[in-house]
């Protein structure tokens, strides 16, 4: 499977596997506030984004989540943020896209030129029929993100996710190949 992938029409962007010198780019996105959370153990410190890597290279080799690094390959190869296709069911062909951005990226569509291109490379590349995405009610540019990048939305789990004890519903996206 293709690993470093050009985003059709995002000047000078692309998509590439998480690398080991990418950790101090994975600590500064997570010291953004608003990415705090999105982690499932605290990225608080370099060898804590090391690890985020490294797992993140484990699920790839073992078929399990395929993430890549967005890169600004018209610049500096700054990270911009990431895409990842995670809980891939092989049964029936399934799996969950998710993305962030860095500050600096949001707001240029550099997620949604990321979302089109993994969910394009997924069905291509990694023989997947159905993605899913979900995003918080309350967070309606992930939801233009996922619009945007082809996702129609199928429905809203209630209450579905967790912060600092209060529960968000959860509205669900999806895309087929077929699409």
């Amino acid at each position: 499977m293709r690993d470093h992938l050009e985003i059709p029409g995002g000047p000078g962007l692309s998509l590439r596997r998480w690398r080991a010198v990418d950790a101090g780019a994975v600590l500064t996105a997570f010291a953004d506030p608003l990415m705090a959370a999105q982690a499932v153990d605290p990225v608080d410190s370099l060898a804590a984004a090391e690890r985020w890597i490294a797992g993140h290279d484990a699920r790839w080799a073992s078929d399990a989540a395929f993430a890549f690094a967005v890169v600004d390959d018209g610049g500096r190869g700054q990270v911009l943020g990431s895409v990842a296709v995670g809980a891939v069911d092989r049964r029936h062909a399934t799996g969950w896209v998710s993305y962030w951005t860095t500050a600096e990226a949001r707001g240029r569509g550099v997620a949604s030129a990321a979302c089109r291109t993994v969910a394009d490379w997924a069905f291509a590349d990694a023989g997947l029929f159905r993605l899913e995405l979900g995003h918080r009610v309350d967070n309606p540019a992930s939801c233009r993100v996922a619009t945007s990048a082809g996702f129609s939305m199928e429905g809203l789990e209630r209450q579905k996710l967790q912060y600092d004890g209060v529960r968000y519903d959860v509205e669900l996206h999806a895309r087929l190949a077929t699409d």
